[in-house]
């Protein structure tokens, strides 16, 4: 059960965040958007780098967190104001539902883990304020085709969500 309300305004917002929020009042914020996609492009190992689980890229965020850090420092070092976490498919780590479709156990830490990466690449770059957005995938189990419920789903999502807060994301 999540531990907050499903009501944003509840929910404490953190420095950095507030401060994400006035940038995006005041000008252009440009993050990166496409982590899932430069994995893509890394000579990865199916058995050793995703321990077997093809296409499960949030299993990188324990066993190859170098490769995400150096795709966080390329987009840092072209410009960009905020990196996004990968998480783009981590529905998988905090449902029961979705992670038995890899046969892994449901955890939350696994998200955790992927916003705990890039914070560090955030405060390094120039002096600038650069920040974490957590990416929350669509997952495979839809409400429309009778996969799951919408309530489920809020669940499901909501932990999620405090997973990325608790990982140290900016925003989600």
């Amino acid at each position: 059960m999540p531990r907050f309300a499903r009501d944003i305004e509840s929910v404490p917002r953190p420095v950095r965040s507030q401060e994400l929020l006035d940038a995006v009042n005041q000008r252009v914020v440009i993050a990166d958007g496409a982590v899932c996609t430069m994995l893509q492009g890394r000579e990865l190992s199916l058995e050793d780098d995703f321990l077997g689980l093809e296409g499960c890229n949030e299993i990188l965020n324990a066993t190859r967190p170098d490769v995400l850090a150096d795709i966080h420092d390329a987009y840092f070092a072209v410009g960009v104001d905020a990196v996004e976490t990968n998480t783009c498919g981590a529905y998988w780590s905090t449902s029961p539902t979705a992670a038995s479709t890899t046969g892994l156990k449901s955890s939350p830490g696994r998200v955790r883990r992927s916003p705990a990466n890039a914070p560090e690449a955030a405060e390094a770059v120039d002096g600038r304020m650069r920040w974490v957005l957590g990416s929350m995938g669509p997952g495979t189990k839809l409400p429309s085709l009778g996969h799951t419920s919408y309530d489920y789903l809020k669940q499901t999502f909501a932990l999620q969500a405090e997973g990325l807060i608790d990982g140290g994301a900016d925003a989600y």
